[in-house]
């Protein structure tokens, strides 16, 4: 019997191990291979894909929502670091249902009205989303050219603090 025991703790701990494991690779470090998501017509932004992360670029994701009032206060300092950088895949994800009962137009007058001018998309599967672990919004997230999570954050943040942690990725 205890033989038994030893066996399902060990099963026990290389489960949670594994679970640790797969966590950690997709939160801070860890690369993975780009997910297609499709793009929203918008000041900055043409309909089509766009293919993201982008290996051999830093890349900067911002998940926001047009129901979020944080994500509505949260733009001006996305405009500022977006106007302050070059060379950074800058991309903003909605997870919303855009096609069904949230048309591409009001994503788009959403976007104009707070000044967006960068790539907008929408993780229609939330393979993107959940990759990240977004479960609340806006989250902020910089991969670096090997698609590894550098800094992650979720709630407000000041320009000068996403521009530190796009340059610490670059």
């Amino acid at each position: 019997m205890r033989r038994r025991d030893l066996l399902a703790g060990a099963a026990s701990a290389g489960v949670l191990g594994l679970g640790a494991w797969t966590v950690s690779s997709n939160s801070l470090g860890g690369g993975y291979d780009p997910i297609t998501l499709e793009t929203i017509e918008a000041p900055g932004s043409e309909a089509g894909e766009v293919r993201m992360p982008e290996r051999g670029t830093v890349n900067f994701l911002d998940f926001f929502g047009t129901w979020c009032g944080p994500c509505e206060t949260q733009m001006p300092a996305l405009v500022e670091t977006h106007d302050r950088v070059e060379g950074v895949q800058f991309l903003s994800i909605t997870n919303e249902p855009v096609g069904t009962t949230l048309p591409p137009e009001e994503v788009a007058e959403w976007w104009a009205a707070h000044d967006g001018a960068w790539t907008v998309a929408h993780d229609a599967d939330h393979e993107l989303t959940e990759r990240h672990d977004v479960t609340r919004l806006p989250t902020a997230v910089v991969l670096d050219v090997e698609n590894t999570v550098t800094w992650s954050h979720t709630g407000l943040v000041e320009a000068d603090r996403l521009l530190e942690a796009i340059e610490d990725a670059q």
